[in-house]
């Protein structure tokens, strides 16, 4: 039987693809999770569980965020990124890190399929084909949600026909996490006009009284927060443990696609704007 390995987050898309791959399709389907710092312990065995309980062949989770930071969140701290003044390329950033982890096991498995849930509307979709037919021609991709034309809707009813009953009022929004922040998607984002409720976003305000840090740097790199000194990975991971109770770095960034429409993205990001905030 043919083998294809699809890019798994848990979410809504790629859960549907990986029954869709399975029951459609007639491929046996592994999956793989590329964890960028959004991902804790417990988030990453939720993850493992729903891929099992979807009955996929096997299950490979990948931690790249080391390598995310060094070879990309670093410099863009060096340049104070922000796109349109707005918008830290928080996920745009990471699916070349999280495709090149993909492609890597991809061949490790002898996958003859690569499959990820992007839809036609954003530039994910790019970021992932062009990574993938460059290192790896002969892997033919599949991309279930963007052929169908699907809708969120159209999803839910297929998993639930399928005797699947995930918590699908928490699939409402399509959720990104990274260490560099979290997009947030949904049929908000998908107007011109509307602005995303408080429950749409991962991390909900619980703080409301004043507090004051101290942020220590090096070279521009955050290394310590108060009397405490890390890793500058460490050190963002604590950072955002801080400010994402204060709902600090929300925001809709409205930009050009690589494919020629508007698109709008919601987002959550506390640690790189407190960071490039910081510089200025």
């Amino acid at each position: 039987m043919e083998k294809v390995l699809l890019a798994f987050s848990g979410g809504l898309d790629t859960s549907y693809c990986a029954k869709y791959l399975m029951e459609e399709q007639g491929i046996e389907v592994h999956t793989i999770t590329v964890n960028t710092g959004g991902f804790d312990e417990d988030e990453i065995k939720e993850i493992e569980e729903k891929a099992s309980k979807l009955g996929v062949k096997s299950h490979y989770t990948a931690d790249v965020t080391q390598n995310y930071y060094d070879k990309c969140i670093r410099f863009m701290i060096y340049g104070n990124v922000l796109k349109n003044n707005t918008y830290p390329l928080s996920v745009s950033s990471e699916r070349t890190f999280q495709a090149l982890a993909v492609i890597e096991h991809a061949k490790k498995i002898g996958a003859n399929y690569v499959a990820h849930g992007s839809t036609g509307a954003g530039n994910d979709q790019v970021r992932f084909d062009l990574t993938f037919e460059v290192l790896a021609p002969d892997i033919k991709i599949i991309t279930p949600i963007r052929d169908l034309k699907l809708k969120r809707d159209d999803e839910i009813t297929y998993l639930k026909n399928h005797g699947f009953n995930f918590d699908f009022k928490k699939m409402a929004y399509s959720i990104n996490k990274g260490i560099w922040g979290t997009s947030v998607g949904g049929r908000e984002t998908l107007t011109s006009d509307k602005t995303l409720p408080e429950e749409a976003f991962p991390s909900q305000l619980t703080e409301i009284d004043e507090k004051e840090i101290t942020l220590h740097f090096e070279k521009g790199e955050l290394i310590g927060i108060d009397d405490e000194n890390y890793t500058p990975v460490d050190a963002i991971k604590k950072l955002t443990q801080i400010a994402s109770g204060y709902a600090i770095g929300r925001d809709i960034h409205v930009g050009d696609t690589i494919i020629g429409i508007k698109g709008r993205v919601g987002f959550e990001a506390p640690a790189p704007i407190i960071i490039i905030k910081s510089h200025h």
